[in-house]
């Protein structure tokens, strides 16, 4: 798996790894490619730091609120999908910084 991280979106390729099936294992997947790449983040639901979201929805932070990835198309369509049969899936960043 591949991860890369732009300044408004994050792009996972899979390559060659397996199939993943919950957006919470994809989500961990990338947190730990990310945390191999230097950065201090955590995944969590959207909703315990204060989002007016669904209780579901979850995404990827930096510890020191620099930015957040999370799925623009959550609540259309599984993040996984295009991951698994198209071989990429493209997150939205939020920065907030600057």
């Amino acid at each position: 798996m591949k991860v890369t991280l732009n300044e408004r979106t994050c792009v996972v390729e899979r390559g060659d790894s397996p199939k993943i099936y919950s957006e919470s294992g994809l989500l961990h997947k990338v947190k730990v490619a990310l945390i191999d790449q230097g950065h201090d983040v955590i995944k969590k639901r959207m909703w315990k730091d204060g989002h007016v979201v669904d209780e579901l929805q979850q995404y990827i932070r930096d510890r020191k609120w620099k930015f957040a990835i999370h799925d623009g198309m959550w609540n259309i369509r599984k993040c996984t999908e295009p991951f698994n049969q198209d071989g990429a899936v493209v997150l939205n960043v939020e920065r907030w910084e600057e």
